[in-house]
């Protein structure tokens, strides 16, 4: 099982991202997949979660309305795009696949947004 982030990187306020989430070994398009993040010296948080169909989605207040994910399951990818990135979206991504029992992580991407 692999679940491997890209699309991190250094970004000024303002800015946008689009992080991607590849996976395998899995049987994707049964599992809900969720984008983590967590802060320097602070706990990992939920940022936005989709379900396995891709019609659901949960977002993170401090999220929402900048942040998209959505998910290509002929293609096993997730996405996260990041808009009107803010200095407190500073984090180490991490990508999440959930289904039952079963739970699996990446390793995570680093966002930095400064200028």
């Amino acid at each position: 099982v692999q679940l491997v982030e890209s699309g991190g990187g250094l970004v000024q306020p303002g800015g946008s991202l689009r992080l991607s989430c590849a996976a395998s070994g899995f049987t994707f398009s049964t599992y809900a997949m969720t984008w983590y993040r967590q802060a320097p010296g602070k706990e990992r948080e939920l940022a936005a979660t989709i379900s396995s169909n891709g019609i659901s989605s949960y977002y993170a207040d401090s999220v929402k309305g900048r942040f998209t994910i959505s998910r290509d399951n002929a293609k096993n990818l997730v996405y996260l795009q990041m808009n009107s990135l803010k200095p407190e979206d500073t984090a180490v991504y991490y990508c999440y696949a959930s289904y039952k029992g079963y739970a699996y992580w990446g390793q995570g991407t680093q966002v930095t947004v400064s200028s």
